[in-house]
């Protein structure tokens, strides 16, 4: 396991680095996107629009932050914590051909995910669930959003990250899957089980 202290946007190079059960922290803009940014993104891409952000080499992190205002009226971070993962897997390969480079999220994504990782050089790191006040220490300001009008949670914070973690690659550049692995040894206990009935 190691450590890693990574400036976004981030190169293949450095992604390739990583390797399931590597730990790193982000600096840099990170973006949020559920459901919704997700269908977005992909309607400005099919349009021929410039999306409202840039996300070369960039992370996007499944989350739906809780945002609050200050007396001037600009937005600040209070916490935040990952979604579950797997709802944005029809995403995967879209995300990667659009530069993505690291995904947060929680609870793992499928095959889609797998390859795309693999094709288009880029990660899934684990969000701890039950650490959004911690990872909203690393968040030290905003962007106003992108559409908002479908509410908080669904809306694209673009925030600025600073040692912003920690999260856990689960699965790397390289096929490797923490999930697949987890899965393997479950299946082999449940064998185990049923046999000595």
């Amino acid at each position: 396991m190691a450590v890693y202290e990574i400036n976004l946007p981030v190169d293949d190079e450095t992604i390739s680095k990583l390797k399931v059960g590597d730990i790193i922290y982000l600096n840099g803009q990170v973006c949020t996107a559920r459901d919704i940014a997700h269908l977005k993104l992909r309607e400005l891409a099919e349009e021929g629009k410039p999306f409202p952000e840039d996300l070369k080499g960039g992370a996007i992190f499944h989350a739906g932050p809780v945002m609050k205002k200050n007396e001037k009226g600009e937005w600040y971070l209070s916490v935040i914590g990952p979604t579950t993962s797997i709802r944005m897997e029809p995403h995967a390969d879209f995300v990667g051909k659009e530069g993505v480079k690291i995904i947060i999220g929680k609870g793992g994504m499928g095959e889609g995910t797998k390859a795309a990782l693999q094709k288009y050089k880029q990660v899934y790191v684990q969000a701890c669930p039950g650490c959004a006040v911690v990872l909203a220490a690393g968040i030290k300001g905003t962007k106003n959003p992108h559409w908002f009008e479908h509410g908080m949670p669904e809306a694209m914070w673009p925030l600025q990250a600073e040692h912003f973690g920690p999260f856990l690659v689960t699965m790397d550049s390289h096929g490797n899957s923490r999930y697949d692995e987890v899965r393997a040894n479950a299946q082999e206990i449940e064998k185990e089980i049923l046999a000595q009935k």
